[in-house]
Order: structure tokens, then sequence, then C-alpha cells
């Protein structure tokens, strides 16, 4: 149960149908169908935002492309000593987070050709120059017979700000004329994507978009929850696949489990957002705990939910959360600006003289051990602006900073830490410091 749940929640693939995106998948499918059986060149952007399942979608076709038997019989597999054997599909990956220009896409669709030795140390007077080569290098024959090649950009947007669009320009005109077969998909989060492409590279580009949008409604939020967290009909044990799917049709019709799903779609319809929480929940099953309950998804919403910033502020001592609120109120009155720890020191010396039957007189360097401390656990932190950054001889007191949590964050800290003195929470809610 954890090896097929957690594949499954793990990695980028859909099991079974994909949900909401059929007319989409079908586009895609015909799309690359046509590259790889009649070797069409043709390019097309999928958008949407993170976590509509775009990847998904992307890898959902190639697994079926990959299935066809039509397709196998018209792919070329490449072989470095020229000889052809069994058919394939090249495929190419590129994320705009690792190719950060040109020259490093262009070594690495070097690397996936396998084509280094062919490249060796030749000089070329263009980016064109060198692409076309590489692609030559492919090519059996007339374009009948050449290998059809996929090449696909993960995170689209970030190639458009490479210099000139020199790669995006390359393979879109490479995919415009009558060389070697060339399928360009590329999967961008950004709706104003083309309105960011040069007009030459525009004018190469088909057009075709494929957009996901994370269109369904609750009820079929709740199908697919069903089918992630359900077992295959495969499932070696029968009789416990159907115990276990009988469970989750159960917990899907709790009325807390789907008030909490329904927060959680409210919240995000980010599917991954949903596998983690049942990744979260399936951790709990062991040998002695077979099944899922309901106190498993809530504990797991709890853990997922969780504000990591807030926890930090559970650890502090009293000492240091009243530094927050000061920190809280200077944010207030200064309207977010940057301050010092002498203007803490003085927000807390003021609560202090008014509610001295309360507190402990600390001195001030006790103070400043205690600001030093909640920096390091991130609440607050230095300003690092290069212009205003200090010299060596600053005075530490004077080193500007920036509260790093908003007001209901310190409030709801508040309101589970333990034994916090009334006066404390009653600084925290007023509204303006007192002067």
């Amino acid at each position: 149960v954890q090896k097929i749940l957690r594949e499954r929640f793990c990695h980028h693939y859909a099991t079974g149908k994909l949900f909401g995106i059929d007319h989409q998948y079908r586009h895609l499918l015909e799309l690359l169908k046509r590259a790889a059986v009649n070797g069409e060149s043709n390019s097309a952007l999928i958008i949407g935002p993170r976590g509509s399942g775009k990847t998904a979608l992307l890898n959902q076709v190639l697994k079926a492309v990959r299935e066809m038997q039509q397709a196998k019989e018209n792919f070329l597999e490449v072989h470095l000593n020229g000889n052809s054997g069994k058919i394939v599909l090249v495929f190419f990956f590129f994320s705009g987070l690792l190719q950060t220009n040109d020259k490093v896409a262009l070594k690495e669709i070097t690397r996936q050709l396998q084509l280094e030795n062919v490249v060796g140390d030749k000089v070329f007077g263009s980016f064109a120059e060198n692409l076309a080569f590489l692609l030559e290098a492919l090519r059996k024959g007339d374009r009948t017979s050449s290998c059809p090649i996929l090449f696909i950009l993960d995170e689209f947007d970030l190639f458009v700000h490479h210099k000139n669009q020199t790669l995006l320009y390359n393979l879109f005109d490479t995919s415009q004329s009558a060389q070697t077969p060339v399928t360009v998909i590329g999967l961008t989060c950004r709706q104003d994507i083309l309105e960011l492409l040069e007009k030459r590279v525009k004018s190469r580009f088909s057009h075709r978009q494929i957009y996901l949008m994370n269109s369904f409604d609750f009820k079929q939020y709740l199908m697919i929850f069903k089918k992630q967290l359900s077992l295959p009909s495969g499932f070696p044990d029968e009789s416990f696949a159907q115990k276990w799917n009988s469970n989750v049709q159960h917990l899907s019709g709790d009325k807390t489990v789907k008030d909490m799903l329904e927060n959680l779609f409210h919240y995000t319809k980010d599917l991954r957002s949903l596998r983690l929480l049942l990744m979260l929940a399936v951790s709990n099953v062991t040998v002695h705990h077979p099944l899922i309950t309901a106190s498993d998804l809530h504990e797991a919403n709890k853990q997922y939910r969780t504000d990591s910033k807030a926890n930090i502020v559970h650890g502090l001592s009293v000492l240091e959360m009243c530094l927050i609120i000061a920190m809280k109120h200077l944010n207030d009155v200064y309207e977010g600006e940057p301050f010092n720890f002498q203007m803490v020191y003085n927000e807390f010396q003021k609560f202090v003289q008014r509610k001295a039957h309360c507190m402990y007189h600390f001195e001030k360097p006790v103070v400043m051990k205690a600001v030093t401390r909640t920096r390091i656990s991130n609440p607050s932190s230095l300003k690092k602006k290069s212009e205003e950054r200090p010299s060596v001889r600053a005075q530490r007191e004077y080193l500007l900073m920036k509260l790093l949590l908003d007001n209901n964050q310190i409030m709801d800290a508040l309101q589970v830490y333990p034994n916090c003195p009334t006066d404390v929470k009653q600084w925290a809610a007023s509204s303006l410091s007192w002067l």
C-alpha cells in the first residue's frame, strides 16, 4: 500500500484517466501522434497555474504515444556509429531553472543527443549553425526518414529572458522548415507569455495554446480524493484492496472529512496540496493500523496547514514575546519601516513602567541577547539593503531590522501560549503603542 500510493503521490503522472482535462488530453495526443507517425513538425504551449496538471498531462500523453504500435513502427533509434535499428522517439527535456542561457541549453542538447564526440572542438559561427549541425547529425536522409524530435521546455517563460531569444527562435524556425521533424512543447504558468515573445519568434510559433485552469467543482474534487486514495484492481491481496477501497468510500462520506476537504478546496485547488495531505495520512498506515481513519486525515491536515513562523514563536520566552509585541507596535506606528534595537528597547520599557507588577526588570544586555535570539529564530531579521549596510564600527543597537511576522500570526501565537500574562495579551491587542 505504501509503495503504490507513495509512487502515485510523488511522481508527475496521473492514475487512470486525467481529471477534467479530457479535451486537452485529446488535443495534445493528436498533436504528438502526428509528429510520431507522420513526421510532422509543430509547436504548442501548455498554459496553466502551478499544480494544474501540466506535467501530468504531458507525461500521460507521452506514455500513450510510446505504447502506440503505429508510432513504434515510424520512429528511428539513433546510434553514434550511424547504424539504424529499432524505432524510438527522441525526447529532450529542458528546464528554464537549469538552462539559464542559450550556451548552457546548447550543451544540454548536445549531451542528450550523445553527440559530444561529434561536436568535439568544432568552432561555429552562430547559435543557429551549431543547432543545425546537431540536428543534421540525427538525419538519416530526407525528411521522411529523419528521426522525429520532441523538445520539452519546462518553465518556458524563463527561456524568454535569454538574450535575443535565440534558442526559441531557432527551435521554432526549425519546426516551421522542411528539415528534421521537430515538435516543441512549452510548459508555463504565465498567461501573458505570447506578449513576452519577440515579433520574429512569435511569427514562427504555431500559436497552439492548451489551457489548464483547475475548473472542477467540489463534487469532482471529492471524486479525485477517492480515486487518488483507492488501490488498483491488480493489487496482490484482493480482499484487503476491497476492504481498503470500501474504507475510502466511507471516509469520503464522513461529514468531518468532507468539511476538511472543502476547506482545503477553497484554500487551494492545487492537486499537489491534496496529494501532500494524503501522503502525510498514508504515512500512519502500519501492519497494526492498516486502514486510514478520519483522525489520520485531520492530523495530516493540521501538519500541512501549520504556520511554520507561528510555530517558532511558540518556543520563545515571555521576554522574547514582549519584544516581538514591541516590534509589532513599531510596525503599526511606522507602517512597516525598519527599526533598530534601541527603538524596540524603548517601546518595551514603556510597557514595563506601566505594568511593573507583572514584569521583572531586565538589564539592557539581557534584552539585547533576547533580540539576538529572536533574530536567529527568524521572527525578525536584519535589513540587508546594500545601500543601508552598516559599517563594521556601527553599534549593534542601531542595526536596522524588519519583523517577518504579521499581526494575525502574533495574536494566534499568543492565544495558545501557555501561562501568558493577561497584561501582555492586552498590550498586544491594543491598536497603538503608548506614546
